[in-house]
Parts: structure tokens; sequence; C-alpha cells
């Protein structure tokens, strides 16, 4: 990813707050046959602070991958969406695209059959538990057998970035005057390019922006 400095990420909070608040990854890889992607869902390791990731993939995408073999790329897509040049006012502009982006990429090691099962059960608890009824993995009628079954064609893996590169294009290259027009269009609703999460992305970036220069919104 090309990197721009006004636009780097390197706070390992944020990248780690942005990699939490989007877990559905993109997971890349280079092969003899070319490249090859694959879509997982993907959680930061509790046990550690850094940026070292768990997950896993269906068999026999770890094949497909040479997981654990070769590097790795996995990105994660944050709040994204278009930017109308009729939202800067009177004044000559072009569309372009605000996004937030993290790309980890490293080789990873392969779980053993008790740690993919807890990384199974942390992904299943993470989202089950935001539904008004949660199913935990071990809950009927699930029993073991049939999670030993599950865990078996899957393999798990941690990932601990060897490299990392991170971007927010939130149109820090803007006016205070036009980023604010940008985020109320943003938050109206009145357009179909409306989405308050990138908005707030916006906020919270240009916040510290506005701080050293001793203003605020």
């Amino acid at each position: 990813m090309r990197q721009n400095p006004s636009f780097a990420m390197t706070d390992v909070a944020e990248l780690r707050r942005t990699i939490d608040e989007n877990p559905w990854a993109t997971l890349v890889s280079s092969t003899s046959e070319g490249l090859v992607a694959s879509h997982y869902a993907v959680l930061l390791d509790e046990d550690r602070d850094d940026l070292t990731i768990v997950g896993h993939v269906g068999r026999p995408d770890d094949l497909v991958h040479g997981l654990g073999e070769r590097e790795l790329l996995v990105v994660f897509a944050g709040p994204h969406g278009y930017i109308s040049p009729s939202w800067y006012g009177d004044v000559p502009a072009v569309p372009t695209w605000n996004f937030v982006t993290v790309h980890l990429a490293g080789v990873p090691e392969i779980l053993d059959t008790d740690e993919n099962l807890r990384v199974l059960d942390r992904l299943v608890e993470r989202f089950e538990s935001q539904t008004p009824d949660p199913r935990p993995m071990l809950s009927h009628p699930n029993d073991e057998e049939y999670v030993r079954r599950l865990e078996r064609g899957t393999v798990g893996f941690r990932l601990t970035p060897e490299r990392v590169s991170a971007k927010r294009k939130l149109s820090q290259n803007r006016s205070d005057d036009v980023v604010d027009a940008i985020i109320d269009r943003l938050e109206s609703g009145e357009t179909p390019y409306a989405d308050p999460r990138l908005a707030g992305e916006m906020r919270r970036a240009h916040a510290p922006l506005r701080a050293a220069r001793g203003g605020a919104r």
C-alpha cells in the first residue's frame, strides 16, 4: 500500500481499535499459481497487547495459502465511502474516497487442537454476545463430539506481524470548514453516501490535528 505521511496510522492503540471493530478480514497469499485471497473473521490475541491476531481457515484453505510456510497478508478494511466534490463548496474539486485500512504481514504460527478450539469459541462468543439470545459454541444442541468434528475441519493460526502498513485517508488535506461540511453530509442521511461510522472516524482523526492548532469541534 503506497503510504503518505499525512495519512499514516502508527498509534498501536488506534490500530488495535480498527482491527477489533472490523474483524472481517481478507487473507492474501502469493502461491505458485498466483495470488489467492480468502475472507475470514479474525480477532486480536487476547493474551497480547500488540498487533498479534488469531483466526482460522477452513480446510483446504490452509493448503491453498501454504499456511505457516510462507508470508500471509491480512487486510482489515475500516469505514470507507465516497466523498462528492459538491461537498467542498463552489471550488474546483474532484471526487475522492475516504477510508481506513490496516495491513499486517508475516508468517503465521499454526495452532494446536486445544488452542484452535479456544479461538473458535472466542469467535462464536464475540459475535453471539451481540444477539438477543446468545448461543455459545458448546451449548445445546451442540455437543463436544460435534464441536471436535468441527474443529478438525479448520486450521487455527496466530500471526505476529513482521510488517505493518496502516492508513486513514480522511480529508486531512482539507480545511476545517470543508471537513465539517463533509462530516455533516455523512451524518445527515440526505445522501445515499451517508455513513455515521465514517463521520466518526473523521472526527477521531481530526480532533488531535485541531487540538494541536488550538481549535476544536
